[in-house]
């Protein structure tokens, strides 16, 4: 099968819960930007430039480049996309414990429902 900018980003998509948690991803990063959500930027900046790199047209390693130009795609994707969805589950643990926190306690395992 041969893999293009368009299937990769079918791939990408189709990660457990990656289409549910788009929103949370663009409240997240609006928090972090006005200062609300402290997190360190490296670890919500990577994951990001991640995304973009499979997404630009631009690589290291040209996409006609039959097996390197994708695998060098799917490498980025496979580390970028779980990070990016553990940032994001910290983010909403942290935005429960914020909205629904009492002084003093703090939320050790709950369960995001929609």
């Amino acid at each position: 099968m041969k893999y293009s900018k368009l299937n990769l980003a079918k791939e990408a998509i189709s990660h457990k819960g990656f289409v549910k948690k788009i929103p949370d991803i663009f409240r997240m990063v609006k928090m972090w930007r006005k200062g609300e959500y402290p997190v360190k930027s490296i670890d919500l900046i990577l994951p990001l430039i991640g995304l973009l790199y499979v997404i630009s047209p631009i690589d290291i390693i040209p996409d006609f480049v039959i097996v390197a130009g994708v695998l060098d795609d799917l490498a980025v994707l496979s580390l970028a996309i779980p990070k990016l969805i553990r940032e994001v589950d910290k983010f909403l643990l942290w935005e429960a414990e914020r909205k629904y926190g009492t002084e003093g306690s703090k939320i050790i395992d709950a369960e995001i429902v929609n």
